[in-house]
């Protein structure tokens, strides 16, 4: 009935599914604005009126379809005419546009909605609930759903034939004429039309009741259906997380059905006809814990080893979620930490352990639920019984001090948030037992790689995808599956990339005839090739193609990837084993390692076989060192079996043909070629290097050579194959940080990085929600004004040059002026941005997508985008950002009002190497000498900043700087080991003392880099380095650099809190 064609949101499928039934018999043209005769199928289906379905378009349309969407008609020798393209077309009255898109969110611009009708045809929870309703119902109890079928058509047809009556009366009525009594014709239909509607009434009531028996019938099962709908949009929201997590509801709605069929047991085939409630409950909870499982196991078999449990949490608490068992603020705290929750005001006690960041969490937990109302009272008077919990090496298992520790005192989730505001790196394991208490031992097991299972769920028209990961390579082991299932001579194989995508069409369109295998190699590499795919993929159905045909694809993630192979196909993930061992014992497995013509045919059999061993020890520590985070690699790249395959064949050349060892050649070739080709960072090279020259070094040639400080990991003697697999299996399953050179420490720093990425992928996977519209739209409101009031002004950039003029000698004077137009470009942005969102909040002014993202950044206390795009770097959440930005513009009002600082806060600088280059500078120009042989020597000094309040005669001193990766010895002034979990220490104050490059004092130092964030990463910038480094500082040492070297030792401008 609508003047405009209607555009449906429908990634589930269900509007092109309902338009294709129902358009069937008119002859439906099915196009999509990828295919490339599109326009000509749309002209016939216009000139004779046939209905159109144009299917997946994204959030703009063709302009070429405007003219369609306007109905921009107009008459042309006696006919209606439309212009499509360069052609003028007749139009047909009975022609029917249909537009769907598969977008879960799209955002139309106003001036696309107002050519079409948008139709939401995103499934809501009731709906959900109510087809899987119906679903169980038809399979438990199909007599009462055939019997709820026939009433609904019944009803239909007879509305239908009420209709038709109701019309002949009009049409008797308006064409008698003169007094109706006298009209014969006219009292005979109005008698038959009585007669008929009292027998439609009378069936309508008997089939009102029997509509109202079979509710009830129905009531019993709706449980079940509510149930597995919560079920179905906790795995809808994992595509938040990923692209490739994504999964139609035709085939959730399939795995239900088998699920149900499954979980029917052999004494009790049934409860139909059985009026006993509690056999009906038992038989529902049989069905809803059997496709639990099944649904987790399926859903497992595609996800990547990182979200696993996250996926077991994420149903768990959905569940408890739907049945009252876990309070919305409870789960929002757990997410965020009670972002604007206003703490208990408490006072903190005097304890190291007790850091600012942990009070503060306690502090709004006690005001957030009420089993934990007195927490801080009762940590502050029982300190020894805490920090027993705090000190433990399995905090969430200990038992708690006081009425904490009674039966019952706290709910299983209420310890989850216990242990995220006391040993966050706990948070974890704690999730790992929280699931495993509440639904079981199998929800934290997940099922290993099954190739044959997934084949046999299979079918020649449903695609099989490997989505890959850094390191993985499910080839070999699809190729080993072909021969067992005799396909080895009856699979191709195709690499994809620029113009692969015709061949591999071809090759498909010949194995789909013939029953043969073809996998598609790194489908990630064509996205251009992509809708090509799709539309191949769709083409493919059971009885067009030969039912031994397979198709295998292999690609990473990727957004160009088909969302319809991605919900219809069957997914698996294969990545690499965790821990040294096993990625030792598979690198031993691998070739040319694992062929014994190659590993026994080197002339030095000694020599080459202990490399060989080191060399695998050096590939397993490049890979594993990344799970630490930063600390391990300032970039994680992704190191592979390439790499340690050419590195072998070097390794084997190299001792083969050279009478000494060229280690020296080795260790290039190894370091700074294969591995350290993929590097772009000076500082991760270092590190790569001084491992090598651990491993490539004459030592390595004696027995027993350690690879690790505590000797765990050494060098056996020479032996056969086997012999180094059986060493290997000696080594522990998890290593300890020592075994990659870092400090226990490490371990935390880890653990905390796997807290950090369970949280943000499940406010994620929430689509960034934080409890219900009204509460959100008060708390986004109250930190706007909030932080509103406590901006200042802008910098008057005029004011601060007529008082620090631009001069020669003095370079400061620039610096001050640029940094405070840094910073009001900054404070435009955030102004500017709270100003509209006020607005929008107020609903004076229309909330943009930019706007959105600053809403639902506020509403988890994050900071937006839009700020971070001018911003300094920073990884604080919202309250500290704002905290640290106040701090750093008080350090520049400070300097205009007063002067330069005798001590400088170098955390506070926007753009820190122009500060320190015109302290270079300076000193070059006072001194007449060239800026390129100048260089700072660098004093340690006191760990107090307003100790020095005169500044120096030359140079500067600079303070508000933190250590990772080891401590400071105040008394030596030298680096030290950490202290047990403590992560960063603060260090001392420095003086930066201008020299000549050449006459700076050759130390016993470590070369310190200095990074803005924690994340140590940045963009490689025109100075060659990161933007994210700043300068390496010289530090006292008793120890050798390499030691630092490879505990990731840096210093900091900004911790993350």
């Amino acid at each position: 009935n609508a003047r405009r064609w209607p555009l449906m949101i429908d990634p589930q499928g269900q509007a092109n599914k309902w338009i294709k039934n129902s358009e069937k018999k008119a002859n439906l043209q099915v196009i999509k604005l990828t295919d490339s005769d599109y326009l000509r199928t749309l002209e016939n289906a216009v000139q004779f009126g046939l209905p159109v379905l144009l299917e997946n378009v994204g959030e703009e349309l063709d302009p070429s379809l405007e003219p369609l969407l306007l109905k921009q008609l107009f008459k042309s020798g006696g006919v209606m005419c439309i212009r499509l393209g360069e052609s003028i077309i007749e139009f047909s009255d009975q022609f029917r546009f249909y537009i769907t898109t598969s977008l879960r969110n799209p955002h139309y611009l106003p001036e696309t909605a107002v050519k079409v009708t948008l139709l939401n045809f995103m499934i809501t929870p009731d709906g959900l609930s109510d087809q899987l309703l119906g679903v169980v119902v038809a399979e438990e109890r199909p007599d009462l759903e055939s019997q709820r079928q026939e009433l609904v058509l019944n009803t239909a047809d007879n509305k239908r034939r009420l209709k038709e009556i109701e019309d002949r009366i009009l049409h008797t009525m308006s064409s008698s004429e003169g007094n109706i009594l006298d009209d014969a014709n006219a009292i005979e239909v109005l008698s038959e039309a009585k007669i008929v509607s009292d027998e439609i009434s009378e069936k309508q009531t008997i089939a009102d009741a029997t509509q109202l028996e079979i509710d009830a019938a129905r009531e019993g099962y709706k449980p079940c259906g509510s149930y597995n709908a919560v079920l179905f949009f906790t795995i809808r929201d994992l595509a938040n997380i990923d692209p490739m997590y994504q999964y139609s509801l035709s085939w959730f709605i399939g795995l239900f059905v088998r699920s149900i069929h499954g979980s029917v047991d052999k004494e009790h085939q049934s409860v139909a006809g059985d009026s006993d409630i509690n056999d009906l409950r038992e038989r529902l909870g049989v069905i809803n814990d059997h496709f639990t499982y099944a649904l987790y196991q399926n859903v497992c078999r595609s996800l990547f080893e990182r979200d696993k449990l996250l996926f077991s949490f994420l149903l768990d608490s959905r569940i408890m979620q739907s049945r009252s068992e876990l309070p919305e603020q409870e789960y929002q705290f757990f997410l965020t930490g009670g972002v604007g929750v206003v703490k208990k005001n408490v006072p903190r006690p005097d304890q190291e352990w007790i850091s600012q960041k942990m009070w503060s969490e306690t502090c709004r937990l006690a005001s957030v639920c009420g089993a934990f109302g007195e927490l801080p009272d009762d940590i502050a008077t029982d300190i020894i019984g805490w920090k027993k919990v705090y000190d433990s090496l399995t905090p969430q298992r200990e038992s708690l001090p006081g009425k904490y520790g009674e039966k019952d005192a706290l709910s299983k989730f209420q310890l989850l948030l216990l242990m995220r505001c006391l040993r966050p790196d706990k948070v974890t394991p704690a999730v790992n037992d929280f699931v495993e208490q509440t639904m079981g031992k199998r929800f934290v097991e997940p099922p290993p790689f099954d190739l044959p299972g997934s084949y046999l769920e299979s079918t020649c028209a449903t695609p099989l995808l490997f989505v890959l990961s850094p390191g993985s390579d499910p080839t070999s082991a699809l190729l080993k599956f072909a021969e067992d299932m005799e396909k080895a001579d009856a699979i191709s194989v195709i690499s994809m990339g620029q113009g692969q995508g015709p061949k591999a069409a071809a090759l498909i369109a010949e194995a789909a005839d013939a029953g043969k295998w073809v996998l598609l190699q790194n489908c990630h590499l064509a996205p251009s090739w992509m809708p090509a795919l799709e539309k191949i993929t769709e083409g493919i159905t059971v009885d067009s193609a030969d039912e031994n045909f397979r198709l295998w694809l292999t690609s990473m993630p990727s957004p160009a990837f088909p969302v319809t192979i991605l919900q219809n196909g069957i997914k698996m993930t294969n990545e690499p084993p965790r821990g040294l061992r096993a990625n030792m014992r598979r690198s031993f497995q691998l070739e040319p390692i694992a062929n014994p013509d190659f590993f026994e045919s080197c002339g030095k059999p000694d020599v080459f076989k202990k490399l060989v061993f080191g060399l695998a020890f050096v590939h397993g520590f490049v890979q594993e060192r990344r799970s630490f985070g930063a600390i391990g690699w300032n970039i994680p790249y992704g190191f592979d079996d390439g790499d340690l395959r050419i590195s072998v064949r070097q390794l084997h050349m190299y001792v083969n043909d050279n009478k000494k060892t060229p280690f020296d050649a080795l260790k290039y070739a190894t370091g700074e070629c294969n591995y350290g080709g993929r590097g772009t960072d000076d500082k991760n090279r270092r590190l790569l290097n001084t491992l090598l020259a651990k491993v490539y070094q004459p030592d390595a040639l004696t027995d027993g050579f350690k690879l690790s400080d505590s000797g765990t990991y050494a060098i056996p003697t020479e032996g056969d194959h086997e012999s180094y697999l059986n060493v290997i299996s000696k080594f522990p399953i998890l290593p300890d940080p020592e075994a990659f050179g870092l400090h226990e420490n490490a371990d935390i720093t880890k653990d905390l990085g796997h807290t950090s990425l369970l949280t943000e992928t499940l406010i994620r996977a929430s689509g960034g929600a934080s409890g219900g519209g009204g509460g959100k739209e008060q708390l986004v409101a109250k930190i706007t004004n909030d932080v509103l009031e406590r901006l200042p002004p802008n910098f008057d950039i005029e004011a601060v040059q007529r008082k620090f003029p631009v001069l020669y000698e003095q370079s400061m004077n620039t610096v001050l002026a640029q940094e405070m137009l840094r910073y009001n470009r900054l404070l435009d942005i955030v102004r500017g941005s709270l100003l509209e969102l006020q607005k929008a909040i107020a609903g004076l002014s229309v909330m943009s997508g930019d706007l959105e993202k600053v809403f639902d950044a506020f509403a988890i206390g994050q900071v937006p985008d839009l700020w971070m795009s001018k911003s300094f770097p920073s990884l604080k959440p919202l309250a500290s950002y704002v905290e640290d930005l106040l701090a750093r513009l008080t350090l520049f009002t400070d300097w205009y009002r007063n002067g330069q600082p005798p001590i400088f806060w170098i955390s506070g600088f926007f753009f820190t190497p122009s500060f320190t280059t015109a302290s270079l500078q300076n000193f070059a120009r006072v001194n007449q000498l060239a800026i390129d042989t100048v260089d700072f020597e660098m004093e340690m000094m006191g760990m107090d900043p307003l100790a020095y309040p005169t500044p120096p005669d030359v140079g500067i001193y600079v303070h508000g700087l933190f250590l990772e990766g080891c401590a400071w010895d105040k008394d030596q002034k030298t680096l030290c080991e950490s202290r047990p979990k403590v992560l960063f220490e603060p260090a001392p104050c420095v003086w930066l003392k201008p020299v000549l490059a050449k006459d700076v004092l050759v130390k016993k130092t470590y070369a310190c880099p200095v990074y803005r964030t924690a994340a140590r990463k940045g963009v490689l910038a025109t100075t060659g380095h990161s933007t994210n480094f700043l300068m390496m500082m010289r530090m006292p040492t008793t120890t050798t650099e390499d030691h630092w070297t490879m505990r990731g030792v840096c210093m900091l401008c900004s911790l993350s809190d």
